[in-house]
């Protein structure tokens, strides 16, 4: 059983989840369209467009993972609009600050590196589960990627709990009630939708999964479970 994440899997994680951003950028507008401002998918696909090009223009130097995920959060924050933008690039940004230089990490190691990541997130955006944000899906990711590697999991199988309890909370934001960002304002009117930072939040770490698992591209459509 494979028992560390190397900067490698990282970096081929990010090209599969630049391709299925872009794959399911329609569907991710779609449900931005329904509660926020149509652009989600367009967003998300053009930031890891950019991180792709940063990525080509390191060539075949292979990255420690802190100066990797550190880079992938300031493109982000330069390149993606709106709040996504700021929330994605924290999220990488604070996972890099956690993250040793080095080529590899545990499972273990890299369980605490996506918590420091979401926490980040959640002291920039200042949302919690329940409020309809990316958080319904990556909070009970971490939880699910904490509890596996505690308990000896594989990086496959550890990242496939992960991804299944985001999936899980992606779909748990549809009868919600929007409590932040511009779906609040729609009041009772945001219920019956998915949020779409879940949604995109859930495909990266079904693409981790599915990366660490040997195989990319099999994330599930943005509304479905997968």
């Amino acid at each position: 059983m494979a028992d560390e994440i190397t900067s490698a899997e990282l970096e081929t994680w990010l090209r599969a989840s630049a391709a299925e951003l872009k794959a399911h950028a329609d569907e991710l507008t779609a449900l931005d369209s329904a509660i926020g401002d149509a652009d989600h998918g367009t967003n998300m696909a053009r930031g890891f467009v950019a991180v792709l090009d940063k990525l080509d223009a390191a060539g075949d130097d292979v990255p420690g993972i802190q100066p990797l995920l550190k880079s992938v959060g300031m493109t982000l924050i330069s390149k993606v609009g709106g709040a996504s933008g700021s929330l994605y690039g924290t999220l990488f940004l604070d996972m890099g600050k956690a993250a040793p230089a080095a080529t590899e990490v545990s499972v273990t190691d890299f369980a605490a590196i996506v918590a420091a990541g979401v926490a980040g997130v959640v002291g920039r955006g200042h949302a919690v589960v329940g409020d309809k944000t990316m958080i319904d899906a990556l909070d009970p990711a971490v939880t699910a990627l904490t509890d596996a590697a505690a308990s000896g999991a594989s990086a496959a199988e550890a990242t496939r709990a992960a991804a299944e309890a985001a999936t899980l909370g992606r779909d748990s934001t549809e009868p919600l009630v929007a409590r932040k960002g511009r779906a609040s304002y729609l009041g009772e009117r945001s219920a019956g939708h998915l949020d779409p930072g879940a949604a995109s939040s859930a495909i990266l770490l079904q693409t981790l999964a599915d990366t660490l698992a040997g195989g990319a591209g099999d994330a599930a459509d943005a509304g479905d479970a997968a």
